[in-house]
């Protein structure tokens, strides 16, 4: 019995040893970007007193940098995409600690009616415009949900429900990739320019960036409460994902004949793939913080945590993000997925002044 023991417990620990062993090389990678970017950041505040460019988007720039230069080998990619998911994913969760649901129960009915109505007018306005730059509906769906709701997760969520070619798949993702970075390093420009507050901004960063990750980078060099009310504002961006693949699902049958390589039947989603276990994460640690049962000592060590796993899964997107990619994409695609982001932008910035949200 003991030896059958010892035999199952060699086997785990060879199991343990091998996963670890195929994560290392690309976990090292991304922590080696994200202890030069913080290098950077205390250069920046040794020299001006103030981190101009934060961490989080240094180690964007730099992760994009070396993929721009040297594409990581076979051994990394493991570590890389562990990196920009799972670490990610336990980063978003930990930030639910340290954010009070007041924030957005505060704002009233009226902001998360407005969410739910920017989302489904989001996409109707990028399809007719996709439509319109005669974009097959398949691709105009994966390009309208993708900018509405949650980019490449929002895309890879919708392309089996509707039968979407691959190949679509992949020119709309590899364009968002690259658009989700230059909207994380671009949008906090708009503050000034917009004349608008930290609240403001919180909510205009939840409403168009893609990936609730990316609003960190994009909020938390403006201030705490622009990252809270942003966080808070993506997650309810996140959580129509489901209803709308619900919805997709009904019309997928009435969808004109995919191509080739379309999938011929629309495939079925989980809860989880519907409802990411990270945000259901958040929501629970934001709970129990809003419930008073987080100790308070206890808040700003899982904030720095969570801090300094956003930076290397940063590290991690810009290691995914090659910027030659827009030479590749078609010249249509490129044109539908920039003025998609623009619709949403529009609509993000009416339903801030419509709202009167200070």
């Amino acid at each position: 019995m003991a030896a059958g023991s010892d035999t199952a417990d060699r086997a785990r620990g060879s199991v343990w040893a091998g996963a670890a062993g195929r994560l290392l090389p690309g976990l090292l990678l991304c922590g080696v970007i994200t202890g030069v970017a913080q290098v950077l950041q205390a250069g920046e505040e040794s020299l001006t007193g103030h981190p101009y460019v934060e961490a989080l988007v240094l180690a964007i720039l730099l992760g994009t940098a070396v993929r721009t230069a040297w594409v990581p080998g076979a051994r990394f990619k493991a570590g890389i995409a562990f990196s920009a998911k799972q670490v990610l994913e336990v980063a978003v969760t930990l930030l639910g600690a340290s954010v009070s649901l007041g924030a957005i129960v505060a704002s009233g009915p009226a902001l998360l009616t407005g969410i739910v109505g920017a989302v489904a007018l989001t996409i109707l306005a990028s399809c007719a415009l996709c439509r319109a730059l005669g974009l097959p509906v398949r691709m105009a769906l994966l390009i309208a949900c993708g900018n509405a709701i949650c980019g490449n997760s929002a895309i890879a969520a919708v392309a089996p429900v509707i039968g979407a070619d691959s190949r679509d798949v992949a020119a709309a993702i590899a364009f968002t990739a690259v658009l989700g970075v230059l909207m994380v390093l671009g949008l906090p420009l708009f503050v000034p320019l917009a004349g608008f507050s930290e609240h403001q901004y919180g909510v205009l960063a939840g409403m168009t960036v893609y990936a609730v990750p990316q609003v960190l980078a994009a909020t938390v060099p403006v201030s705490a409460l622009a990252t809270q009310v942003g966080t808070l504002v993506k997650l309810v961006r996140v959580l129509m994902l489901g209803p709308v693949v619900v919805a997709l699902s009904l019309i997928a049958p009435r969808l004109p004949a995919a191509g080739a390589t379309g999938k011929a039947v629309p495939g079925r989603l989980g809860f989880f793939k519907l409802v990411p276990w990270f945000i259901l994460g958040f929501l629970a640690l934001a709970s129990l913080r809003s419930l008073g049962l987080i100790p308070d000592g206890a808040v700003a060590p899982l904030a720095r945590i969570a801090g300094f796993l956003t930076i290397v899964s940063m590290a991690a997107l810009g290691l995914g993000v090659d910027v030659r990619v827009l030479a590749q994409v078609g010249g249509r695609v490129t044109l539908a997925v920039t003025a998609s982001l623009l619709v949403l932008l529009a609509i993000a910035v009416l339903l801030i002044r419509g709202l009167g949200i200070g």
